[in-house]
C-alpha cells in the first residue's frame, strides 16, 4: 500500500474515531457540567440581587415609619443593625459553602423578622396604615420578598442538577479528572418553609 493510499484510508479513520470521541465526551458532562456551573452562578446572583433589592427598601420603609411612630426606637435599631449584617454578606459562588451560606440564611432570617416588627408597628398607628408612601413601600417590599423566593427555588434547582453532574456516573468521572468540583451548598431544609415565607404585610 502507498503513502498516498494510506492516508486516504487513515484521514477517514481519524474523522470517524474524532466524531466519536467528542461524542463520548459531550455524553460524559465536559460541556454540561461547565453549563450547569454558569447556571449555578447566573442563579446566585439573582439571589444575591434580591436581597439586595429588599436591603434597598428598608431605609424609606423606616423613614416612613418614624414619620408617625418616633418613639419606637427599638424597632428601627433593629432593622438598621439586621439591614447593616444583612448586606455585609456578599460572597460569590465560588466561595459558597455550607458555612457561608448558613450565615446568609440567618442574617437575612434576621432581617426578615426585624422587619416583620417594623410593619407591625402600624397596627398601632393608623394614620400610618392608610399613609400612601407607606402602602406603596409595603407594596414593593411584598413583591421583593415573592422574587426572593423565585430566586431561591431556581438556585436550588441548579444546584439539585450541578450536584447530580458532578456525583452520578459518569459525569462525575468526567469531574474527577477535568474539573474537581465540589458539591455546592443547599439551603437548610429546616428552614425552608420558614424562609420561603414573606414577612406578613396587612393593609
Amino acid at each position: 500500500m502507498t503513502k498516498n493510499s494510506f492516508s486516504k484510508h487513515l484521514t477517514p479513520l481519524f474523522l470517524a474515531g474524532f466524531f466519536i470521541m467528542s461524542l463520548l465526551l459531550t455524553g460524559c458532562g465536559v460541556q454540561s457540567i461547565p453549563q450547569q456551573l454558569n447556571e449555578v452562578e447566573a442563579t446566585w446572583a439573582e439571589v444575591q440581587n434580591q436581597f439586595q433589592r429588599r436591603a434597598d427598601l428598608i431605609p424609606n420603609l423606616v423613614e416612613t415609619v418614624k414619620g408617625f411612630a418616633k418613639q419606637e426606637q427599638g424597632v428601627f435599631v433593629g432593622v438598621t443593625e439586621a439591614r447593616a449584617k444583612a448586606t455585609s454578606l456578599n460572597i460569590s459562588v465560588n466561595d459558597l459553602n455550607e458555612a457561608n451560606l448558613k450565615k446568609i440564611q440567618e442574617a437575612q432570617g434576621q432581617l426578615k423578622s426585624a422587619l416583620g416588627r417594623l410593619l407591625a408597628v402600624a397596627e398601632n398607628y393608623p394614620a400610618l396604615k392608610s399613609d400612601q408612601n407607606f402602602r406603596d413601600l409595603q407594596a414593593q417590599l411584598e413583591g421583593t420578598e415573592n422574587r426572593i423566593t423565585i430566586a431561591r427555588q431556581r438556585y436550588i434547582e441548579s444546584v439539585k442538577q450541578f450536584n447530580n453532574l458532578i456525583t452520578v456516573f459518569p459525569t462525575s468521572l468526567t469531574n474527577s479528572i477535568f474539573f474537581h468540583h465540589e458539591k455546592k451548598p443547599q439551603f437548610a431544609a429546616e428552614n425552608l418553609n420558614e424562609i420561603q415565607k414573606p414577612p406578613a404585610v396587612k393593609f
